[in-house]
């Protein structure tokens, strides 16, 4: 049989040899079958026909028009599911081996009959056109610190020109990590692209039902650094494909960096952080040549970053709390019917009172949630202590797994003083540490001893006396040894 290679080594000699007899020998083939691929001016491949028939019967031909009619009805039924409801509508009829076969005639079907399948446009961008922004979910990376899992999100900035990415850690989608994020990025590309897409965040879309509107918030950060706003269409997140084909491949080179570390756990959220740049630095010097495009055309800078965070005037109520962004805090009992100025960040909430910083509490991710700080109530709560049992924060009075144990074995122990009784220790461990009478409180139960104030105030407070300091007696030295020495060297 005549290979291709043949042919194209016969139209190749055939322009140097004088006659074609010769360089069909030197080909390989008969003079006559060297004449008709001269002749044809094609390959033999290209004259092979092509096979409209079966080699071997259809095993599922009596049974595909019931299999196409559940195609057509539910497209996304897969070959195993359906293959499995023939093996148990007609035992005996199909082998295993013959899945493979359904597979082949289902992939047909919906290449020529299915439905049709969604399609990508790919898009020209041009260097400093537009800069896109998105928050990930990590959690699937598994990434714990000091042992603890570590549940967050990332914010993900990139340049679709050249590829370019960059952002951080934040644990919610507030508006504040968004406006963090966004100018970090910016002032780290050292420039201003013309637009910023987004998805249909809600803290940069507003949700009404015109959706052409951002929020005044957003809007007011978009025109201090004079980029225009863009945003996808509801539930289209491949509208903004960068970014979204950025986290997959973001996400897909940490957890290869990962594994390459051999472990997920980093001793603090600092030293995770770090990791991330290094991963992220390693990925953006392959796309050198393009950024530098597109920093040449980038708008400038402002002099100076907005303040990402919002600011609130709020009054404090005389359960010693505070409300912000729908969360309830607590704050020192003295600030009572004060109204305080309260700075929302991304992660903290500062509260601030005469020019100066009170309390700087973590912000709580979400709504409807409390964090009560027992010290800011302590005092009021031992001289009131009937209001514990049914306070409605009462939870967050035990700081620990402990605290909380020893109120239970007090109820056991001491039913009628239990309440006075723990009040004192959490005021204990308000004044004096925290630590200590936790500890004392696991040593006491380790034991299986009561509980008991004062010795628990004994063992925190008590205090033995350092040691005096040691004295060291040294005694004179002899220099007449060393007279001793010095002769001994001599007479050698």
């Amino acid at each position: 049989m005549v290979t291709d290679q043949q042919v194209r080594k016969l139209m190749s000699l055939s322009r140097k040899e004088k006659n074609l007899g010769r360089a069909a020998a030197k080909a390989g083939m008969d003079e006559k079958t060297a004449r008709k691929y001269r002749r044809l001016g094609r390959l033999p491949s290209e004259l092979k026909p092509i096979r409209t028939y079966r080699t071997r019967r259809d095993p599922f031909s009596v049974v595909w028009e019931e299999v196409r009619e559940k195609l057509a009805n539910h497209p996304g039924l897969e070959a195993k599911t359906l293959f499995d409801d023939l093996v148990r509508r007609y035992p005996g009829r199909f082998r295993e081996g013959q899945l493979r076969t359904l597979q082949r005639r289902i992939k047909q079907w919906r290449a020529l009959e299915g439905p049709a399948k969604e399609v990508y446009f790919p898009q020209k961008h041009r260097p400093g056109e537009l800069c896109e922004s998105d928050m990930t979910h990590m959690n699937r990376l598994e990434v714990t610190i000091s042992g603890e899992a570590f549940d967050h999100l990332f914010f993900h900035f990139t340049l679709p020109y050249s590829n370019w990415e960059t952002g951080q850690v934040c644990v919610s989608e507030s508006f504040e990590s968004i406006s963090d994020g966004l100018q970090r990025a910016l002032w780290e590309l050292g420039g201003v692209p013309d637009a910023h897409r987004t998805d249909r965040m809600s803290t940069a879309i507003k949700n009404t039902r015109n959706p052409a509107e951002f929020t005044a918030r957003y809007e007011a950060l978009l025109r201090y650094y004079g980029m225009k706003g863009e945003k996808i269409n509801r539930e289209s997140p491949n509208e903004n494909g960068d970014i979204e084909e950025r986290h997959r491949r973001f996400k897909n080179a940490v957890d290869q960096a990962l594994l390459l570390r051999g472990s997920r756990d980093f001793e603090s959220r600092t030293e995770y952080e770090a990791f991330l740049v290094k991963v992220i630095t390693e990925r953006n010097r392959l796309r050198r040549d393009r950024f530098e495009e597109e920093v040449k055309v980038l708008h400038p800078l402002p002099s100076i970053r907005l303040d990402a965070c919002k600011r609130l005037r709020v009054r404090v109520r005389p359960s010693s709390t505070i409300t912000v962004d729908r969360n309830v805090y607590s704050v020192n009992s003295r600030l009572i019917g004060e109204a305080t100025d309260v700075r929302l960040h991304a992660e903290v909430l500062d509260v601030w009172y005469g020019g100066k910083r009170i309390h700087r509490i973590p912000r709580l991710r979400g709504r409807g949630k409390h964090r009560i700080n027992y010290r800011h109530i302590i005092d009021w709560l031992v001289r009131k202590p009937g209001a514990f049992e049914h306070y409605i924060y009462r939870d967050d009075l035990f700081p620990t797994s402990r605290f909380r144990m020893a109120y239970d074995a007090l109820q056991r122990q001491r039913p009628n003083r239990a309440v006075r009784e723990y009040l004192s220790i959490l005021k204990l461990a308000a004044y004096e540490s925290e630590i200590k009478v936790d500890e004392v409180l696991e040593a006491l139960t380790r034991r299986g001893k009561p509980i008991r104030y004062e010795e628990i105030e004994q063992s925190v407070c008590g205090q033995t006396l350092p040691s005096g300091p040691v004295e060291i007696q040294i005694d004179a030295m002899d220099l007449t040894r060393y007279d001793e020495l010095l002769e001994g060297v001599m007479n050698r």
